[in-house]
């Protein structure tokens, strides 16, 4: 179990509300995370197992659309939570030291979408954790954990204050840190070749990588895309790169 603190920046005036079945039964079903209220459909209520004291208010879909952004897809059911607890850095590097499991940096990725997205292809990639700025990066929200489709309770996401310092903890803890970038003159799979252990680094779509975060890796690599497109979003990008890790065997 990862050494974890308290995250003053969610404070419980804040708590987010996940909404959709997999991201609220992902959070019935993690024993770090506290549900606080469900809303849901009888229907959909009926079919949950609840061993602890949790209020259910029973509401219909249009009282559940007022209760999510927009047009968020619901399906039924709503929870407010308490935002998980901090994972230090170094914790999570200590789970890791006895394997090849990758890591993911995320420069300044603000888009709780894309977030999601990424979180998603780590759980499904089997990835160590991902890294992020504390200050350049969503809070947990509806629209992460839905993203997410669940992985928001299962792959451990660290917040840090400086990007560069983590980097060079995490050299530190012997990772080949690989900078994806378009720019790049080698392609990922020629620059990881056989490094036991890889961080991959991804900027913000747009602007990319800022100049001291690429100062701070060890390679730069671009994935061998058609010209026919100038860029993947972030997310693609994540998916492929732990792609091609994993299939290094």
């Amino acid at each position: 179990m990862a050494r974890r603190g308290h995250r003053p920046s969610q404070a419980p005036a804040s708590r987010p509300r996940f909404y959709g079945r997999h991201a609220v039964f992902a959070a019935l079903d993690n024993p770090e995370r506290r549900v606080r209220k469900l809303w849901g459909t009888r229907e959909l209520i009926s079919q949950l197992v609840m061993p602890y004291d949790i209020p259910v208010t029973y509401a219909d879909a249009a009282d559940l659309g007022r209760l999510v952004p927009g047009d968020a897809p619901h399906q039924g059911i709503v929870a407010e939570v308490d935002p998980l607890e901090d994972i230090w850095l170094g914790d999570l590097l200590a789970q890791g030291k006895d394997g090849n499991r990758p890591l993911l940096l995320l420069d300044q990725v603000t888009d709780p979408h894309n977030v999601g997205a990424i979180l998603r292809s780590a759980a499904a990639f089997d990835a160590l954790g991902i890294i992020t700025q504390d200050r350049h990066a969503p809070p947990e929200s509806g629209t992460v954990a839905r993203a997410a489709s669940g992985a928001l309770e299962t792959v451990p996401w660290v917040r840090v204050v400086n990007l560069a310092r983590a980097l060079d903890e995490i050299r530190d803890a012997d990772f080949w840190r690989i900078g994806l970038t378009g720019h790049a003159k080698g392609t990922l799979a020629q620059v990881m070749g056989d490094a036991p252990r890889i961080a991959l680094v991804l900027g913000a779509e747009g602007e990319g990588m800022r100049q001291n975060t690429e100062a701070h890796c060890d390679e730069l690599a671009r994935l061998p895309i058609s010209d026919k497109v100038e860029s993947l979003n972030v997310s693609n990008a994540a998916a492929i790169a732990l792609y091609a890790v994993a299939a290094r065997g």
